[in-house]
Parts: C-alpha cells; sequence; structure tokens
C-alpha cells in the first residue's frame, strides 16, 4: 500500500489543476493566477478517494446573490480539509454547509474531469486508492 500524506497529495493537485479540469462554469475565469478557481467539486473527490471521510457543500455569495456552491472535506478525525479555499478572492463567503453522500458511480456533469485530474495526480503519486 502506498503511504500518503496530505503535503504531497496538496502538491499534486495543484500542479494537475489546469483550465480542462476546472468547471465549465467557471473555466472563462479560470487562469494561472488563480488555480484552484473552480476545482472544489473534484478535488474534494480526489481527496476522498485517497483519504475517505465526509464530502461537505456550502453555498458561495458575493454581495447577497448565490454564486454556486463550493465543495471540500471533513476527515474521519473530524478536520475540515479545504485545499481550494483561497479560489475566493473577491470577498465570496461560503455559507449553509452540509454533508453530503458521495454520488455513486459517474459525477453527472464532471466525470471526464475528475477522471483527468485523477490521472495527473496518479502520474505525480503513484497509482490512487479507487473511490469507496
Amino acid at each position: 500500500m502506498t503511504p500518503w500524506n496530505l503535503v504531497g497529495l496538496d502538491r499534486a493537485l495543484r500542479a494537475s489543476w489546469a483550465a480542462d479540469t476546472c468547471s465549465p462554469d467557471n473555466q472563462a475565469e479560470w487562469g494561472p493566477e488563480n488555480p484552484a478557481w473552480g476545482h472544489c467539486d473534484v478535488t474534494a473527490l480526489v481527496v476522498n478517494d485517497v483519504f475517505g471521510g465526509d464530502l461537505v457543500v456550502g453555498e458561495v455569495y458575493l454581495d447577497g446573490v448565490q454564486h454556486g456552491f463550493h465543495w471540500w472535506n471533513r476527515l474521519s478525525s473530524g478536520v475540515e480539509l479545504d485545499l481550494t479555499r483561497e479560489q475566493f478572492q473577491r470577498g465570496q463567503d461560503v455559507t449553509a454547509a452540509r454533508v453530503v453522500e458521495r454520488p455513486p458511480g459517474p459525477l453527472p456533469r464532471r466525470w471526464a474531469e475528475y477522471l483527468l485530474l485523477r490521472e495527473r495526480v496518479a502520474a505525480r503519486l503513484g497509482a490512487l486508492p479507487e473511490p469507496t
């Protein structure tokens, strides 16, 4: 079994984020100056693949208007881990956090981006555990 650590996974994710793994809703605004932009859901799923725990989703607001959702992880220790929080550089607020079930099988909209991100991370770290 491969010994995983958070620092290595964080580095591999950051090196793997790109326009083609960004959410299609956010691609027009994606750029290397804010590489985490539009990557929260697929990143949270890859972290969940490696460390398990819960998926957490919250609502994103800017100036009182909802602008989508934000995903992160709650590890089995209870620690909340948000590797893409820095994407919010315009004063966005994330509220109404709740634990959600991991979707079984392919993600309805983001399966290709998730697989591509997993593949890039695995190329840097070695084979990832299969999703649970």
